[in-house]
């Protein structure tokens, strides 16, 4: 069973700075993607940053120049850098994983609380 641990969420003030970290444990055969998604207090969880495995990388625009996505080569690690923060980023983050180990795995992590004070 794939699980996912986060970590480096937090407490910033505006213009600030925040890495955050995704381990999934396991043996992955394949990683299709690594993703990262956030959900703030009466939204719906959207997508933030997502890298194939591959490498090729996609950003929601809302980060885009701010936020940098990447993954340890032949680790089921996943960062999340979030540069120039903004009280709008406020909100938990998530971490999910497609790939395949024994059988295909979509797995979320529990989620980290990233709150940007203005």
């Amino acid at each position: 069973q794939v699980q996912l641990v986060e970590s480096g969420g937090g407490l910033v003030q505006a213009g600030g700075s925040l890495r955050l970290s995704c381990a999934a444990s396991g043996t992955f055969l394949s990683i299709n993607a690594m993703a990262w998604y956030r959900q703030a207090p009466g939204k719906q969880r959207e997508l933030v940053a997502i890298i194939t495995g591959s490498g090729s990388t996609t950003y929601a625009n809302s980060v885009k120049g701010r936020f940098t996505i990447s993954r340890d080569s032949g680790a089921s690690t996943a960062y999340l850098q979030m540069d120039s923060l903004k009280p709008e980023d406020t909100a938990v983050y998530y971490c999910n994983v497609r790939g395949t180990t024994l059988r295909y795995v979509d797995a979320w992590g529990q989620g980290t609380q990233v709150t940007v004070s203005s």
